[in-house]
């Protein structure tokens, strides 16, 4: 029932706990609640994984609170073996609707559609008495080796935050909290406790924060969750430049910060630096925080801050409750259906090769284990007991009931009767592989050691190819695989992990009923060795640098020119689409404009179908390195045969900015930027360009020490400096452009260039008060952080 009490009870409330009441208001009851207190009617609040589905595991929340046993409880499942199979993974986790993996779904590029999901899993959370949800994760996907990258969105922060802010809204708007997870850079599961994520701060601004304040900016997420790693040799859970200058102080988040399961080493810094949840409750770190406390080690007030920011969740939660609630799992089935059907991703279809005729098709040949017993998710916390399970084969016997269908292993390619089954499927109309990276290796706790398919499978592929190019390959995967066969095969699908009704959902795409429409969240690499952090991935002697700093994913193969797979952005369909007359409303902007761009897009096939639109800036004249494009606005849009649609999309300049830590800023690039719509990132089909208006920075922070030379590369600062030494040298106009030039030729520092002509005249400290001038006027003053 709702919890009422108001901002000043609550105040008052605090005030009257006693020190150990307040510590277990900040600490776990057992793995998954929150601490009641039956003296002040506090109540408690439930929690549980994940980020896909709802794990509700009965052992861990309805049995025995025994803290050795719920360890135990929790690590089976974090380090279960799917390859398998789920039986058993799971415990008696009572069945819950297995939605499409982050890799499958943002595929959809398509927010609407996650608002969708985070309902039904507000509905299904509310059906088991949950009130927050530990999810979405939004970690960027730096390399396609991450164990987490099923769980994830994108190698792109815009595109993952815009889905996430989504998923958290449908989740919120029916009474369920979402936690908002990894903060932040827990982009490998390799010692992911101990490793230490090296990010400059550029990079770690612009790449791995940026989608997490895009989503806590547009949907307010009552929760967020620090990450297990270090960031900079600080832990995550104790970084209080992380949890509460940028956090707190620069995105104004106000929810609770709740630590990952087991995340925190030390409590009383980790509440100093603003994680208000320890999470799940753990004795030896409680009594620390106490003793912390009572040595004034801990001031009262931080911990009175934790306690009310603790309460107003409690609250949140208990309004929201949902007390009869209406949940029905085949709808949600038909809804994981549809999403996976509109998130799979057509790579390839050689002359047509899909959609079939189910109707005239005489026989298929299945190849491939997982044809029947699908993978559709991956391995650890997030892992889901479904509630139906569509087989493939199943499924495509439903639509094509007067086709001879056959079905082999991959093990009967190998055997004495190879030559056999190679004979029948050479025979055969079109050759169904389904084929599946390793499971139970990958996931949470372990990352992929390569990017190829399952020992065997490759050779397979090839195998099949020779003797019938009417071979078309469904992939079961957590991200890229490589692809040596790709010219030997004429079509190949992407389903990722997508969900318990990705059986149904490729059964559609197949016989046509479903025209593909899911476009690449990642960049599809040639081979291993061309992925940006390939060089320092994963990090030795317990630290990991990110050598690539902002060039990560298309990012890193645009500026090295670098030729993929397939491209950021790309993906096939049934049809096909024209780009036209492309506008954009003003042709100048400024740090606080909003512009729509416009495009026609006309279906010129004979399908119906949908488009992803997506718009790319490239500044002409950047101040610091920068990618290429970078993704700035997307749209998705139905298009009947023939048909054309005016798309708008409308794009924020605060996004089109970089970070400079020598001011501590973001800041806009001035002059010339191009507008790229475009299919993919590496198919641009209009372009117009805009000119944005700021007032032109110095190339760097002056100081004292830097060259003389950068002193004059801006006019305007060359304007000033020249006053400058007009005024305290007594200088004529000539002799100031004289002095000018001297500076402008000259690789010593400024103070030295300076203080060679003109002695003491002008001392270090009255230099220093000018260039802190210039640096504010032209600088800080300008540009409020984000």
């Amino acid at each position: 029932m709702a919890w009422n009490i108001t901002d000043q009870e609550i105040d008052a409330l605090v005030s009257k706990l006693s020190l150990s009441a307040k510590i277990d208001l900040v600490s776990g009851n057992g793995l998954w609640r929150t601490s009641p207190n039956y003296t002040h009617n506090i109540p408690e609040i439930l929690m549980t994984d994940g980020t896909y589905g709802v794990r509700y595991s009965v052992e861990q929340i309805d049995g025995p609170q025994d803290r050795a046993e719920q360890l135990s409880a929790f690590l089976s499942v974090v380090n279960a073996d799917l390859s398998r199979g789920v039986e058993g993974a799971f415990g008696s986790s009572r069945p819950a609707t297995c939605f499409p993996n982050g890799c499958c779904y943002a595929c959809s590029w398509d927010p609407e559609l996650a608002y969708d999901l985070g309902t039904a899993l507000a509905a299904e959370c509310a059906h088991f008495g949950v009130n927050v949800l530990l999810g979405p994760g939004i970690n960027i996907r730096r390399t396609p080796l991450g164990g987490r990258s099923y769980e994830y969105f994108s190698e792109d922060p815009f595109l993952t935050g815009e889905i996430a802010a989504e998923l958290i809204k449908g989740m919120q708007d029916n009474g369920v909290g979402a936690s908002l997870k990894h903060l932040a850079c827990n982009n490998s599961e390799i010692h992911r406790t101990t490793m230490s994520s090296e990010v400059e701060e550029r990079a770690l601004r612009e790449i791995y924060l940026s989608a997490f304040e895009r989503a806590i900016r547009k949907a307010e997420p009552w929760t967020v969750m620090s990450s297990y790693n270090l960031i900079n040799g600080v832990q995550a859970a104790e970084n209080k430049w992380l949890l509460t200058d940028v956090l707190r102080d620069e995105w104004r988040f106000d929810g609770v910060v709740i630590s990952d399961w087991h995340g925190i080493k030390d409590r009383p810094a980790s509440l100093l630096a603003g994680n208000c949840l320890d999470m799940p409750e753990s004795a030896p770190r409680k009594e620390d925080l106490r003793l912390a406390v009572e040595a004034g080690e801990v001031p009262m007030d931080d911990l009175d801050g934790a306690c009310v920011r603790m309460l107003h969740l409690v609250r949140k939660a208990h309004a929201s409750h949902i007390t009869e609630p209406q949940t029905n799992f085949e709808a949600h089935h038909e809804l994981s259906r549809r999403i996976a059907a509109e998130s799979i991703v057509l790579l390839k279809n050689e002359n047509d090769l899909l959609p079939l005729n189910m109707d005239a098709i005489g026989s298929i040949a299945i190849v491939g284990e997982t044809a029947r017993a699908p993978i559709y998710q991956g391995s650890g916390c997030a892992t889901t007991s479904p509630t139906f399970e569509d087989n493939p084969v199943n499924e495509i016997i439903k639509l094509a009931p007067n086709a001879n269908v056959t079905t082999y292993d991959i093990a009967d390619l190998q055997g004495d009767s190879a030559e056999d089954v190679l004979n029948t499927l050479s025979a055969a109309d079109v050759v169904l592989f389904f084929g599946n990276t390793e499971v139970g290796v990958d996931g949470e706790g372990a990352d992929r050691a390569h990017l190829n398919l399952l020992d065997g499978q490759d050779a397979a592929v090839s195998q099949i190819a020779a003797r019938n190019p009417n071979l078309a390959v469904i992939i079961a995967t957590p991200d890229a695989v490589v692809m040596p066969w790709i010219d030997e095969v004429g079509a190949v699908l992407m389903p990722f992990y997508g969900g318990q009704g990705v059986g149904n959902a490729i059964a559609q795409i197949l016989s046509g009923a479903q025209n593909p429409c899911g476009k690449l969240t990642v960049t599809f690499p040639e081979k291993l060795e061309d992925v940006p952090g390939f060089l320092s991935y994963p990090g030795e002697n317990h630290r990991h640098v990110y050598a690539e700093g902002l060039f990560v994913g298309y990012r890193g193969y645009d500026i090295r020119k670098t030729e993929t797979l397939f491209p950021f952005g790309f993906g096939l369909s049934y049809t096909s689409y024209s780009y036209a007359n492309v506008t954009c409303d003003t042709d100048r902007i400024t740090e606080d404009s909003t512009f729509t761009i416009k495009v026609d897009v006309t279906n010129t096939g004979s399908r119906a179908g949908k488009e992803i639109v997506q718009v790319y800036v490239r500044p002409h004249t950047p101040r610091l390195s920068r990618p290429v494009r970078e993704l700035k606005g997307f749209a998705k849009v139905a298009l009947e045969p023939g048909e054309t649609k005016e798309i708008q999309i409308t794009i924020e300049a605060r996004d089109l900015r970089y970070y400079d830590p020598a001011f501590g800023e973001w800041f806009l690039d001035v002059g010339p930027m191009s507008i790229e719509v475009g299919a993919s990132s590496r198919d641009i089909r209009q372009t117009l360009e805009i000119t944005a208006e700021a007032r032109p920075l110095p190339a760097t922070r002056l100081d004292i020490n830097n060259e003389a030379s950068q002193i004059v590369e801006n006019p305007e600062i060359r304007s000033a400096f020249g006053n400058f030494l007009k005024s305290r040298l007594d200088l004529t106009d000539a002799e100031t452009e004289q002095m000018l030039d001297y500076c402008g030729g000259s690789f010593l520092n400024l103070y030295d260039t300076v203080s060679w002509v003109a002695g003491e005249k002008i001392s270090k400290a009255e230099m220093t008060s000018f260039l802190d001038q210039i640096n504010s006027e032209f600088g800080a003053a300008r540009n409020p952080a984000s």
